[in-house]
């Protein structure tokens, strides 16, 4: 018997790829008049076609290949037919199918056949929409210095926004790399219920702990060992020789250290290549924090599967002269693996200081003021203690995660200010729309105890020409197909040669994606009503938007995933 494949799901850059393609053909269909200079012009494949999104260009087209593109590849922008008919016919592994084009003011504008697209997409359940298209066999450990002791291990009230800015980057980043097939450990390992643990639980984040009596000791003689016998290990003559005619302020430094272990970092990274280290390192002295942060990272890296993990240091601005001092001294110690430094800019909080746990409680205290004023008395009890702990978490996540990650991040932290329930604002409103989702089905499963409605049918017996409503193109070509390439991003990143010793990951991009998500299906939801009447003839379309507003559910649910926020189900 053959056998039969599965089609591929269908995504936005192979489609792309392939209207690239067509409209390129081979090199030498170009004509004569695309020549300069005796070469011919051949764009940017990437930059032939775009992918609109708003809803106005929606209406007539969903990709164009702009008038500018069109003259730079045929004389006046003519497209001859051929190539039009390849473009019309387009075909390939994850390719939408097209339902038409031609060429106006603008440049050649695609329309996608919807119809086809919905059913190719909805019809079998959505899921390979909802997850990474790949999955990748590599080892990361995140690094996160806020949390390593300094001598003592951190306190919330010693926190400052900035360090939990980076502890939740870190979770997030975790969580996507997870969710990509990395196997994902953290540093450094938090003592079994202590505070700064208990704090980041009320937050969701699950930070591996050991009991308080556990040590690290036999590893920081290890590592201790491995820095004295290091290359690059100051001798006393090279010491000498440094500090002869300094100042008297040096010969002082010289002599409260004198004994100290020393270890020259700028060797380190010259010698071994690396790029974007801070050419001022020189030289430092070893502390004992700085050994048990190294042994720390010796821990994380021990259960990899593969010889050459990456640790991905998540540090404020604050800090990074100080990471780069902890990457080159495990360097130095012998450690290989690849080590990234992603930077987060500063936490603004104009007016006042706040450390992280001041923070948090305020938020919390705001949303359950903010709760009482909407739902009344009924804001009590265990279930609502819940419901205000997810969505504190949800504001304070969506208020330190939403900006690009190198970007300062200013707060609003005064008393009247703070969090509401209504407009479009972060976490809260977000996890509102996800609500009326799960209300949605609610109602439908009671309409179906009472009679009123059949259960929804195999999406293969329905007619999805009836989605004609402009919402719902754009809830699916906006948000369900491309967002499994989005959640391949982090790990392209990570996966990519070559790069200094910082990295850039648009960590922002999904509490972005579900702030816009949440936008488009609000407008659309106070639009259009999904359950009518229970009249035979508009069942179809019914079960239609159903298949649609479920899938659009399990996509807030692997969003929301990624951000370690439970869904909030009832509001």
């Amino acid at each position: 018997m053959e056998n039969i494949e599965e089609p591929s799901p269908l995504r936005i850059t192979p489609t792309v790829r392939a209207l690239s393609s067509a409209l390129r053909g081979k090199r030498e269909n170009v004509p004569e008049s695309s020549r300069r200079d005796g070469d011919r012009i051949f764009p940017d494949p990437e930059k032939l076609w775009f992918k609109e999104s708003s809803s106005k260009n929606l209406r007539n087209r969903d990709f164009l290949s702009p008038s500018t593109m069109l003259n730079t590849l045929y004389a006046d922008g003519q497209v001859p037919p051929p190539v039009m008919s390849r473009v019309l016919s387009l075909r390939g592994s994850g390719v939408l199918p097209v339902a038409g084009g031609e060429v106006i003011g603008e440049g050649l504008r695609v329309r996608v056949d919807r119809p086809a697209a919905f059913k190719a997409v909805l019809a079998g359940g959505a899921t390979e929409y909802l997850k990474p298209s790949s999955q990748r066999q590599s080892c990361v450990v995140l690094n996160c210095p806020a949390l390593h002791p300094k001598p003592n291990t951190p306190a919330p009230e010693t926190l400052t926004l900035g360090q939990l800015r980076t502890v939740l980057l870190a979770d997030h980043m975790g969580a996507l790399l997870r969710g990509q097939g990395f196997a994902v450990s953290y540093c450094p390992t938090l003592p079994q219920d202590s505070d700064i643990s208990t704090f980041l639980q009320a937050l969701g984040i699950d930070w591996p702990t050991a009991p308080a009596s556990w040590t690290n000791d036999e590893r920081e003689e290890k590592i201790q060992e491995a820095l004295e016998n290091c290359p690059y290990k100051e001798r006393e003559t090279e010491r000498g020789r440094r500090t002869s005619g300094g100042g008297g302020g040096r010969k002082a430094e010289e002599g409260e250290n004198e004994g100290a272990l020393r270890v020259n970092l700028k060797r380190v990274f010259q010698e071994v290549g690396l790029l974007g280290y801070d050419p001022s390192l020189g030289t430092c002295t070893v502390q004992r924090d700085s050994v048990a942060h190294l042994a720390q990272l010796d821990l994380a890296t021990a259960d990899c599967t593969v010889a050459m993990a990456t640790a991905l240091h998540v540090t404020s601005c604050q800090d990074e002269f100080r990471q780069q001092q902890i990457a080159m001294l495990w360097r130095a110690s012998g450690a290989t693996h690849t080590q990234r430094h992603l930077v987060c800019g500063p936490v603004k909080t104009p007016g006042s200081h706040l450390t992280a746990a001041q923070y948090l409680q305020l938020r919390r205290e705001q949303m359950k003021e903010a709760s009482e004023m909407k739902y009344g008395d009924q804001v009590e009890g265990q279930t609502w203690d819940d419901i205000i702990r997810v969505m504190t978490s949800a504001t304070v996540r969506f208020e330190l995660l939403s900006t690009v990650h190198t970007s300062p991040v200013t707060l609003d932290v005064q008393r009247e200010g703070g969090v509401s329930t209504k407009g479009p604002r972060g976490g809260v409103f977000v996890m509102y729309n996800c609500a009326r989702l799960h209300t949605l089905f609610d109602s439908y499963e009671r309409g179906v105890e009472k009679g009123l409605y059949p259960e929804i049918p195999e999406g293969s017996q329905l007619d999805f020409s009836s989605l004609k409503e402009e919402g719902e193109w754009l809830l699916l070509f906006n948000y369900l197909i491309p967002f499994s390439e989005l959640l391949d991003q982090s790990g392209q990143v990570l996966d990519g040669e070559g790069g200094g010793a910082r990295v850039n990951i648009k960590t922002e991009q999904i509490c972005k994606f579900l702030v816009s998500l949440s936008k488009d299906f609000s407008s659309y939801y106070n639009r259009v009503h999904v359950l009518g009447e229970p009249l035979p003839h508009l069942f179809n379309q019914m079960f239609c938007r159903l298949y649609l507003l479920r899938a659009l559910r399990e996509l807030y649910h692997s969003a929301l995933d990624t951000l370690n926020l439970p869904p909030i189900r009832q509001l």
